[in-house]
C-alpha cells in the first residue's frame, strides 16, 4: 500500500475517535492518597459542610461588629474578655454585646459573635478586658459553615486530573477512596536493524533506540499502562507475530518506524493482515509525521498506529493525536494554550499542516515565540523546545509579531 492519500489532522482525529470509543474504559477504586495524576471516573459528592462550623482566619478577637464601630487608636473600644477559646475547642459562651473571646487562626467562632478583629489591633485593658482600636464589619475574618464545600454538592467533576490540591480536597472532606478510570494498556514497539538498546555499543551505521523509552514515557504521562515494549529487526514474519501477540492484550500497540514508502516496511501490510477492519489512515498531511498508519482491530478491540522512525515527529504525532483523544475519552478538559508573538517569520507547509516547536521567551506584554528549527530525527531539538504551535494547511507561514497559541509538550 502506497501513500496515495493522506489524511488531515483532523480526518485522521475523527477516525480514530471511532475507533476509540469502542476500547474498554473501565474504572477502579484507588486510595485518595495513591491518586495523584490519574482522572475521576465520576463526579465526586460531599456527604458534609467544609468546613463544618464557623472559623477563625486570624489570632484574635471574637466580637459583635456592632460594638467595635467608632473605634479608633485614640479612642479605643473596651470589651470585657469572656473566654479564650482553643483550637479544636467548643466555645463556651454565646456573645452578648460588650463581650469578646480570644480565638486563634482556624478556632471555633463563638454563637452571638460575627467578625475578628486581629490581636494586633487589641490591646490589654485592666483586668479582663480589651482596648479595641480598629472597626471590623460583619463577616470580617469568619469563614461561614459550607464555605468551602456544601454537603450534598458536587466539588470535583468526572473527568477532572487528581493532583496535590484535589488530594487534599478530598481528604477534608473524610473521602479516603475514589472511582477513576483504568489505564489503558499499550504496547510499545521500535523497528529497524539499525536499532540498538540505549545500553549497547554502537557499531557502524547503528543508532540507539530513543522512541521506545521516549513513547513509553508519554504513554505513562497520559494515564497509560505500558505492558510491553520490544525492539524488532526489519524481519515480517517476527513483526507479524510480535503485532499479533500484542493484540491480545493491549488496547493500543504503537510502533515506530517502518511506515514509510521504503522496501522494506511492513506495517501498513501486516496491520491489514492482522487487524480487521484493519488500515483507516494512511499517512497525515503535517509536517512533522506524514508517515503515520492507523488501524483498528473489531475483535480483539485494539487500536494499531504506526509511528514516524524520527523520534521528534513520533513524540509530535503522539501528542497530537493520541494525548488529545485519551483526555477527550475520559471527558478531561481539553490543553490550554499559552499565547505568544512570533519572534521571527516561519515558513509552512504546501498542503501540510506544520507543527513548529518553539521556545517560549518573555518580551513584550507577555511572551515570544521563538522558532526551535531541526529536522524530526534530532531529539535535541525538542530538548530545546517548550511547546508548539500549528501553522494551518496551505498557509505561507507565521509572520513576525503575529499572535499565536503555543500548546505546551
Amino acid at each position: 500500500m502506497k501513500l496515495l492519500r493522506v489524511d488531515t489532522l483532523d480526518e485522521a482525529m475523527e477516525k480514530l475517535l471511532r475507533a476509540a470509543v469502542m476500547l474498554p474504559l473501565n474504572t477502579q477504586q484507588i486510595r485518595t492518597e495513591e491518586a495523584v495524576g490519574r482522572v475521576l471516573a465520576g463526579d465526586i459528592v460531599s456527604a458534609e459542610d467544609i468546613p463544618g462550623f464557623r472559623r477563625s482566619t486570624v489570632d484574635g478577637y471574637a466580637v459583635l461588629a456592632q460594638d467595635t464601630q467608632g473605634a479608633a487608636e485614640a479612642l479605643p473600644v473596651l470589651l470585657r474578655v469572656v473566654e479564650e477559646v482553643d483550637a479544636g475547642q467548643v466555645p463556651k459562651h454565646r456573645l452578648q454585646s460588650g463581650q469578646c473571646a480570644y480565638v486563634p487562626t482556624g478556632g471555633m467562632i463563638p454563637e452571638g459573635a460575627d467578625a475578628m478583629v486581629m490581636i494586633e489591633y487589641c490591646e490589654p485593658f485592666g483586668t479582663g478586658q480589651i482596648a479595641v482600636g480598629q472597626p471590623v464589619s460583619p463577616g470580617r475574618d469568619v469563614v461561614p459553615v459550607g464555605d468551602d464545600i456544601r454537603g450534598g454538592s458536587v466539588f470535583l467533576k468526572k473527568g477532572t486530573e487528581v493532583r496535590a490540591q484535589e488530594i487534599g480536597g478530598l481528604l477534608a472532606a473524610g473521602i479516603i477512596e475514589i472511582p477513576v478510570f483504568a489505564p489503558f494498556r499499550v504496547t510499545v514497539l521500535s523497528t529497524g536493524d539499525e536499532l540498538v538498546e540505549p545500553g549497547e555499543p554502537l557499531g557502524p551505521g547503528q543508532m540507539r533506540d530513543i522512541n521506545s523509552g521516549v513513547l513509553k514515557t508519554l504513554a505513562r504521562q497520559y494515564g497509560c499502562d505500558v505492558i510491553h515494549t520490544e525492539l524488532i529487526k526489519d524481519d515480517r514474519e517476527q513483526l507479524s507475530r510480535t503485532i499479533y501477540s500484542a493484540m491480545r492484550g493491549s488496547d493500543l500497540v504503537l510502533l515506530s518506524g517502518g511506515s514509510s514508502q521504503g522496501n522494506r516496511d511492513f506495517t501498513a501490510e501486516v496491520i491489514d493482515q492482522l487487524a480487521k477492519p484493519g488500515v483507516f489512515t494512511h499517512g497525515l498531511a503535517l509536517k512533522p509525521g506524514k508517515p503515520t498508519i492507523l488501524g483498528y482491530d473489531e475483535s480483539s478491540r485494539t487500536i494499531l498506529a504506526g509511528l514516524p522512525g524520527h523520534p521528534a515527529a513520533a513524540m509530535l504525532v503522539f501528542v497530537l493525536l493520541f494525548g488529545r483523544i485519551l483526555k477527550q475519552l475520559r471527558g478531561e478538559k481539553p490543553p490550554v494554550c499559552m499565547k505568544a508573538q512570533m519572534e521571527c517569520n516561519v515558513p509552512g507547509a504546501p498542503g501540510r499542516e506544520t507543527c513548529q516547536l518553539v521556545q517560549l521567551l518573555p518580551g513584550g506584554d507577555g511572551y515570544l515565540a521563538r522558532p526551535v528549527f531541526g529536522k524530526s530525527g534530532l531529539i535535541t531539538t525538542l530538548t530545546e523546545a517548550d511547546g508548539f504551535t500549528m501553522i494551518p494547511v496551505n498557509r505561507e507561514g507565521l509572520h513576525t509579531g503575529e499572535r499565536v497559541c503555543v500548546w505546551p509538550i
